[in-house]
């Protein structure tokens, strides 16, 4: 919703959709479902409804008023891609990102069965990056649906992280992110899972950002990998903002 965040692979958070439903285990312990509770107790008025699937057509102009160019995480508090979120919705969200084209938009989601079946019907700028939520072995054929939409930059999140994925075929994704459960009923990750895939990463050539261990207490856990922090990004152009573009002279 605001300016600023504290996610480590973004700069900003944008809500045009707020709320959603559970579909697999990693939503177990959702903390946007957490957050939109406090949120609608502290009598914010976009939560109102809590965590139901709510749409925030107020906010669909947000990020063309905001002039630095940054990184922003759509619908950090729900699912674009959710079964109730109309597509001429999704089309109004999708025509802002490419209006503020000086911004990187980083859409993900856990559906991606429907993202895949609506992607013909987008029309998908560059700086539109595109990513779907992998949290075990069960659900790696997200990552496949994904190869095949019409995204410049495809990234993987995996996390939280709650099993190997062993062998992941990493052809046409742009970036992946791994990063365990928080909060105090957070379920554990291993080492060796996160091994492996920073050492798949390594071998395919994709950039690979380490997000955090997670745990009871996140910040004590850290996000340092054997020595060191990783936070790789995919390289993307930018375009500057309005202002800051040289205008031609007239002809």
């Amino acid at each position: 919703m605001a300016q600023g965040s504290g996610i480590e692979w973004t700069e900003s958070t944008w809500n045009p959709v707020t709320g959603c439903t559970k579909i697999s285990p990693g939503c177990k312990y959702c903390y946007a479902e957490v957050m939109a509770e406090r949120l609608r107790a502290m009598g914010q008025r976009n939560y109102v409804n809590g965590f139901a699937l709510t749409l925030q057509p107020h906010m669909l102009e947000l990020p063309l008023k905001w002039r630095k160019p940054q990184t922003i995480f759509v619908n950090s508090m729900s699912d674009l891609f959710h079964a109730n979120v109309p597509l001429a919705y999704i089309h109004k969200v999708f025509d802002v990102m490419k209006r503020a084209s000086w911004h990187r938009f980083q859409v993900l989601t856990k559906r991606a069965d429907r993202l895949l079946e609506l992607s013909p019907r987008l029309e998908w700028a560059p700086n539109i990056w595109t990513g779907v939520s992998v949290e075990n072995d069960k659900y790696r054929h997200r990552v496949d649906d994904l190869r095949r939409i019409g995204a410049q930059v495809k990234f993987l999140s995996l996390e939280p992280l709650l099993g190997p994925l062993c062998d992941l075929d990493l052809t046409d994704i742009d970036w992946v992110i791994v990063g365990g459960e928080s909060g105090h009923k957070a379920r554990p990750m291993d080492l060796l899972w996160v091994t492996d895939l920073r050492d798949q990463c390594l071998r395919a050539g994709v950039p690979f950002f380490f997000k955090q261990w997670g745990g009871k207490n996140k910040k004590r856990a850290g996000r340092v990998l054997e020595g060191r922090t990783w936070a790789e990004m995919p390289v993307a152009p930018t375009v500057p903002a309005p202002e800051e573009r040289s205008e031609l002279p007239a002809a």
